[in-house]
């Protein structure tokens, strides 16, 4: 099976988004400017204007075409259980351990956050929410021992739990906390998100 070779406009477009990446991550997004990014591109300023028409769009690429959920969205709808509990646990494992390798992601999305008040994310759960609805709408449907009824709900609700997991463990990760965590941590976060904190 072959693989398409990019384009060379395609290959100038990656070379503009990854140097943009490496900016915003280094000194901000408001800090970085086009000219930085086409030096970084290896491109004339005048160059990156035939791909992007404003550093917001370069964002909005990155966000849109280098994601990781473009390789985890197959391997979570792929992924197996015997009940609700097993496939959430299982998902949850996947999009943390695939996230866990590009925390570069992880800091974007907090740029996401605080400077675009998610108007990029909304864009991509477009992409995103036809393709893994329908997988909690199944699992509503299929498991009668969840309590929730309504599949954007839990889906949110599960995308909740994976940021904040993430950011809590990129918070905790370098403090005198993280030597009180135990090993199975992702285990007990999943587990807390399943069956509460309190005991029945």
């Amino acid at each position: 099976m072959t693989t398409e070779k990019p384009t060379k406009g395609e290959t100038t477009r990656n070379a503009i988004e990854n140097a943009a990446i490496g900016l915003f991550l280094e000194q901000g997004y408001h800090a970085t400017s086009m000219r930085q990014i086409a030096e970084g591109a290896g491109l004339a300023l005048g160059g990156i204007y035939n791909h992007f028409a404003s550093k917001e769009e370069i964002f909005e690429g990155i966000i849109i075409d280098q994601h990781p959920y473009r390789k985890i969205l197959p391997a979570v709808i792929a992924a197996q259980g015997e009940t609700a509990e097993d496939f959430l646990k299982s998902a949850f494992h996947i999009i943390v351990t695939e996230m866990g390798g590009r925390p570069e992601f992880v800091n974007l999305m907090l740029i996401e956050l605080v400077e675009f008040k998610g108007r990029h994310g909304a864009i991509m759960l477009r992409e995103i929410a036809p393709k893994i609805l329908p997988l909690f709408e199944t699992l509503i449907k299929s498991r009668k021992t969840l309590r929730v009824t309504n599949p954007a709900v839990l889906m949110r609700s599960f995308m909740g739990l994976v940021l904040s997991y993430l950011i809590t463990e990129m918070v905790i990760s370098k403090s005198v906390v993280s030597k009180l965590m135990p090993k199975n941590m992702a285990d007990i976060y999943v587990d807390n998100f399943l069956h509460g904190v309190i005991k029945n």
